[in-house]
């Protein structure tokens, strides 16, 4: 009986050295990966899903070739505790990373971001393919039907039928599941946050849409910082005394709503065919923005300098000429514009 009981002792005591050593085996080789780093300046993107589990994540990694060992990666996950900290979401990896590093991306929920850049002056159908050519899988025409939907615009809190100018010219970094919606209802509330916070002279009593739409002139106007605030000064001098404001621009969105297409050219039938947006025809603003201003026009359609002018010719070279009567102005057309086009004709 002595002879058996030793026996299974000298036995129990060779199993638990055996699972000690194997044990001891295993983490040394935990620690060791731990230890590798992987990968290397070659980006590596990993989408995980919502409701991934810890092996099938790490098989996802291994595939990617973000980590050479899926198994290893799931028994230190494990043995770290933070197999149930790992975020769902696109990630980028940048090697080479060790499995800290990886999993530190993920914990964190540092998900690879796309960004798009919305210049000021742009029309709606403008906006459309810069934000899908983001890579962010937004759909075109959702995008389109959004934009010149009147719920989604009053659901915004717009005075608007549309978008149309509300979509604010700046960068904009989104991560992989924004929807289109997300992305405009962004851009729009830039808009209004803007128009909220802009100065505003006392004696200017413009609302939302006016002053977007007014902004939106001044922005196609020029692109010449400093002239905004004065071109804002001529266009409300030509609003307080009742003139037209015979801005070419509105002519052109017109034209555009007209055949459906925008075309860069204006013809003396343009300007003489009546629309709500000629404003050669209409006294007043058009019933909207025709594109979309940045922060520095939407503050000078609120706060324009103190000026007398009525009048102002392009130069041909981003600035303007100012008149403050129809015989300066007459004069600066024939200088700036029949002579100019006269001269550049013999020219060529």
């Amino acid at each position: 009986m002595k002879r058996i009981l030793l026996f299974v002792g000298i036995s129990l005591s060779v199993l638990l050295v055996s699972a000690l050593g194997w044990w001891l085996f295993k983490q040394r080789e935990l620690t060791e990966f731990a230890q590798t780093r992987f990968g290397n300046e070659k980006p590596k993107r990993v989408l995980i899903q919502r409701g991934t589990l810890p092996p099938a994540l790490a098989q996802q990694l291994k595939e990617a070739e973000v980590i050479e060992d899926a198994s290893l990666f799931y028994k230190w996950i494990r043995r770290e505790g933070v197999a149930s900290k790992l975020k769902a979401g696109e990630y980028e990896f940048i090697g080479p990373l060790s499995p800290a590093e990886i999993t530190n991306q993920i914990i964190a929920n540092q998900v690879k971001t796309y960004r798009f850049t919305i210049p000021e002056g742009l029309r709606m159908d403008e906006v459309v393919p810069i934000m899908v050519e983001a890579g962010l899988d937004f759909d075109a025409p959702k995008l389109e039907a959004l934009m010149h939907n009147p719920s989604f615009a009053k659901q915004l809190g717009l005075p608007a039928q549309n978008l149309e100018g509300f979509l604010f010219p700046d960068t904009y970094l989104f991560s992989r599941g924004a929807t289109e919606e997300d992305a405009l209802k962004k851009m729009v509330k830039a808009t209004l946050d803007t128009y909220a916070a802009a100065p505003r002279k006392p004696e200017v009593e413009l609302n939302l849409l006016e002053t977007i739409t007014l902004a939106s002139i001044i922005e196609k106007e020029t692109g010449t910082p400093e002239e905004r605030p004065r071109i804002s000064c001529v266009f409300h001098n030509r609003l307080r005394q009742g003139k037209r404001l015979e801005t070419d621009p509105t002519v052109l969105y017109a034209k555009m709503l007209r055949l459906g297409y925008f075309h860069n050219n204006i013809t003396r039938k343009d300007l003489e065919t009546p629309h709500p947006y000629n404003t050669y025809k209409i006294k007043g603003l058009p019933p909207g923005p025709i594109a979309s201003s940045g922060k520095a026009a939407i503050e000078a359609a609120l706060m324009p300098m103190d000026c007398k002018e009525l009048f102002f010719v392009s130069k041909n070279d981003g600035t303007h000429v100012f008149c403050p009567d129809y015989e300066c102005h007459k004069k600066a057309v024939d200088l700036w514009q029949i002579q100019f086009h006269e001269n550049k004709k013999k020219t060529r």
